[in-house]
């Protein structure tokens, strides 16, 4: 059975671990409105797809032949404990999966900022306690 085009983006979305919310901010509607999308209760412009892949840095391409199982299956699986952990890649999805990480670190380095700086305000608003 094909995967429809709102399965596909919405699971490339999970991949870069992208919110809904971060979408709809970045299209300029709501998040109920985006989440109708990925539902497939909104029909989906041309227009419209080329935004989402422009956000979630694919093209449409990308996304129209997006497959979640031989994306998944293109990674070589860990065998036992043989390997210390360690995961074993295939070269060619090596610089995928570290766009992906690197996409990660960054999102995360911003939330940590953002707690540092309302750690900071609640300090300076309630001392050190």
């Amino acid at each position: 059975m094909a995967t429809s085009i709102k399965n596909k983006i919405k699971s490339i979305r999970e991949l870069k671990n992208y919110t809904q919310e971060y979408m709809a901010d970045q299209l300029g509607v709501t998040q109920a409105g985006y989440s109708k999308i990925e539902k497939g209760k909104t029909l989906l412009s041309y227009v419209k797809l080329v935004e989402i892949a422009r956000i979630l840095e694919v093209s449409v391409e990308d996304i129209i032949s997006f497959d979640s199982q031989r994306y998944f299956k293109s990674f070589n699986t860990v065998k036992g404990n043989h390997n210390n952990g360690s995961i074993l890649i295939n070269s060619d999805n090596s610089e995928a999966l570290k766009e992906l990480y690197e996409d990660k670190i960054k999102l995360l380095e911003k939330l940590l900022d953002k707690t540092e700086e309302e750690l900071s305000l609640y300090k300076k608003r309630f001392g050190n306690l």
